[in-house]
């Protein structure tokens, strides 16, 4: 899809929106970090931020091996016997070796110590079996190979850094080391809620006037994404209080809080209200599009974040600052997502004066460009866009977009996780 119907509204009190650059800062700069920290098992790891550096007692590998299936020899024994030895030992992986004798080579596989004595291995494709002797090629070099001991990790050496989120990778890496369990920072309790009239579960019933609440379920797989604990308080009806008693629950009960919809300016939205009454708001309307009104403060003491109701506004909001707010508070490090820039394929002629972050997909061109296309229907109420789309396209401010100009991409890979 081409197209981008909805990119084009003026927005009304554009002077009072904070930018999107400032509003995180903002944000980052009043995260309360959690420092409490927990020991798991690795496989129960995954997704959790370290709480400390992780070093290596050992070394990786723990002695010199064979990179290859092939025959371990000495150079300058080879040298001397016209390029033909007989096997004297054969060296599967996890063999102690023999050291090598003289005028002889070793049948070893990959991942087996190199026998002493041995300063190369060459694979079997480049060798000659005849008999009990293996005819070598002139062209052997000193230590072919040969992964030499410690030429992944050397015993002592920083593996990973405290406030890395645990990755499958990473884990591979610790267990590499022999490191069967990792102090890692306990999980946030994230409490969400709903608020609206309106909404209905699904698997009911709607009635006149009725959707059913979808941000629940966006939000819960988001904040499990992170590692994190959800604290699930449903739908809370529209009135101011219903809505205290859920947001001093909500504070007694979880690390921080995330809401959708009540943050607006209508009679019926009172989450703004209620935290103004029961703690401070810190910020509130952000330039960006879709997603304007975002309110963040504290409820006794509990920081919150007030999404819009909107689905896509939800989720646009929360990715790109619920997200590394909670990262943040968890201890993480590495909480900014990579831009790049790709090829406009699509067209932006009238300006904003929000930063829009336009769902959008990635393609590669016959000529191996990265061409962006957007979705038709940029509205903040079509929740298939996201699905359709694999990250954001950003304009900024007053800008317009000519098709084949460069535009900065977000992936969601940079974001879901």
């Amino acid at each position: 899809m081409s197209g981008c119907s909805g990119c084009d509204t003026q927005p009304a009190g554009a002077k009072e929106l904070m930018p999107i650059e400032q509003a995180l800062d903002r944000l980052l700069a009043a995260a309360p970090i959690k420092d409490e920290a927990v020991r798991v098992k690795l496989e129960d790891a995954l997704g959790l931020i370290l709480a400390e550096d992780q070093l290596s007692a050992v070394d990786v590998p723990p002695a010199d091996n064979s990179a290859m299936d092939g025959y371990a020899v000495n150079l300058a024994n080879l040298k001397s016997a016209g390029l033909k030895l007989p096997v004297v030992q054969r060296i599967p992986a996890g063999a102690v070796p023999q050291p090598l004798a003289n005028n002889g080579a070793a049948r070893i596989f990959t991942g087996a110590e190199v026998p002493e004595g041995a300063d190369a291995v060459v694979m079997q494709e480049e060798c000659q079996l005849v008999g009990d002797e293996v005819v070598f090629p002139e062209n052997v070099i000193l230590g072919q190979n040969i992964r030499p001991l410690g030429d992944d990790i050397k015993k002592g050496e920083l593996i990973v850094s405290a406030g890395a989120k645990l990755t499958p990778q990473l884990l591979s890496l610790i267990a590499s080391v022999g490191i069967a369990e990792v102090p890692v920072v306990k999980p946030l309790r994230v409490a969400i809620l709903s608020t609206g009239d309106e909404l209905v579960e699904p698997g009911n019933v709607l009635g006149p006037g009725q959707i059913y609440n979808s941000n629940r379920f966006a939000l819960a797989g988001l904040v499990k994404s992170l590692g994190m604990e959800v604290l699930d308080l449903g739908i809370v009806a529209d009135t101011r209080e219903a809505t205290e008693r859920a947001l001093r629950q909500a504070a007694e009960q979880a690390d921080c809080i995330v809401t959708t919809g009540g943050v607006s300016v209508g009679e019926e939205d009172h989450v703004k209200p209620v935290v103004e009454m029961l703690g401070q708001l810190h910020l509130w309307k952000i330039s960006i599009k879709p997603g304007k009104p975002l309110a963040f403060g504290e409820v006794l003491g509990t920081p919150i974040i007030g999404l819009p109701g909107n689905p896509v506004s939800a989720f646009v909001t929360f990715v790109l600052l619920g997200r590394p707010f909670l990262l943040k508070c968890q201890g993480a490090t590495e909480i900014y997502p990579r831009e790049m820039l790709v090829i406009a394929d699509f067209e932006v002629t009238k300006k904003s004066n929000r930063q829009q972050y336009l769902r959008a997909r990635v393609r590669n061109s016959d000529q191996g460009e990265s061409l962006v296309t957007v979705y038709d229907n940029q509205s903040s109420g079509v929740m298939s866009s996201t699905c359709w789309a694999d990250g954001f396209a950003i304009v900024p401010p007053g800008h317009t977009i000519k098709r084949g100009e460069k535009v900065a991409y977000i992936a969601y890979a940079e974001l879901l996780n």
